[in-house]
């Protein structure tokens, strides 16, 4: 099946493996293969994870798994049906502690290009929790360090609106998660990776390439001017695409559950605002992906 295809696009950090993908995923990932996109499926806990990787052994080459533990699943989360399903309420309910050992098993296989997407997400995070996500972003860091495969990183801040889900406990909305991912990556130079789903300043952009980490954007970029600057300030051989499917479809998919094959009008964006020739973006990008995951 389209094997031996050189990719025009890479999904570099897609959830074919979450449940919104139960009824068609095998369609969804031909759409994608016809499209000359290749995909990369990102777990966020034990469950994902090791489906991530059961998806990626299915295919010889264009599907990759990445494996690790999100910070909100550090501790109790909300339950999201697009990624665990209806029957993933027992699993919200608490946190998970990481698993080194199950996670070095996984992280051994060929198939998986990276560790995460790990990091710290300050979203609703109190001290307390914000503690834990940084002993798991830590090991999982020294997961990475130890197979010498690169790390996916998930960062967000506090939110600062005054609607948002802020609590008096909760950490300072003058904390930036950025800076401290950075203080923390700072002490494992020969750890490199990508910046997922950037929602940074150019300065926080520009810290992490620092350290020789990419930066990758989602269909964000496609309905908002907000990281343009951004995205302008990045080196081209420093930037990457993604979806983040099932969530943040980009226009002109309003509304409709995103998916690896609309990756490519977040490149087409990328090469717009930094005002470069398409084909030159494409290749660019798809460079980058396979020098940062060794595809």
């Amino acid at each position: 099946m389209l094997e031996n295809t050189p990719p025009e696009f890479i999904d570099i950090h897609a959830h074919l493996n979450f449940e919104a993908f139960a009824s068609d995923r095998e369609e969804v990932i031909l759409r994608a293969r016809e499209q000359k996109t290749w995909t990369i499926n990102v777990g966020t806990q034990k469950e994902t994870s090791a489906s991530a990787l059961k998806l990626a052994q299915k295919y010889s080459e264009g599907v990759y798994a990445i494996v690790g533990l999100h910070p909100i699943h550090t501790s109790a989360s909300y339950h999201d049906k697009e990624e665990l399903g209806d029957e993933g309420k027992a699993f919200t309910s608490h946190g998970e502690t990481f698993d080194y050992d199950f996670y070095k098993k996984l992280a051994s296989d060929p198939k998986v290009v990276a560790i995460g997407e790990c990091g710290l997400d300050y979203f609703r995070a109190d001290p307390a929790t914000a503690q834990i996500q940084k002993e798991a972003f830590i090991a999982q860091i020294n997961l990475a360090k130890e197979l010498g495969k690169p790390l996916m990183l998930h960062i967000r801040n506090a939110p600062t609106s005054k609607s948002a889900p802020q609590k008096s406990a909760d950490v300072s909305k003058s904390a930036s998660a950025y800076k401290d991912a950075y203080d923390i990556l700072k002490e494992y130079p020969e750890v490199k990776g990508n910046v997922h789903f950037f929602a940074g300043t150019t300065d926080e952009a520009k810290m992490f390439l620092s350290l020789g980490f990419t930066i990758s954007f989602t269909g964000v970029i496609t309905f908002t001017h907000d990281y343009d600057e951004v995205i302008k300030n990045i080196p081209l051989d420093m930037i990457m695409s993604e979806t983040d499917c099932p969530y943040i479809t980009p226009v002109p998919y309003r509304g409709k559950r995103n998916e690896p094959s609309y990756v490519e009008v977040v490149v087409k964006r990328i090469a717009e605002i930094k005002g470069e020739d398409l084909e030159t973006v494409k290749k660019a990008l798809v460079s980058n992906a396979f020098r940062v995951f060794k595809l």
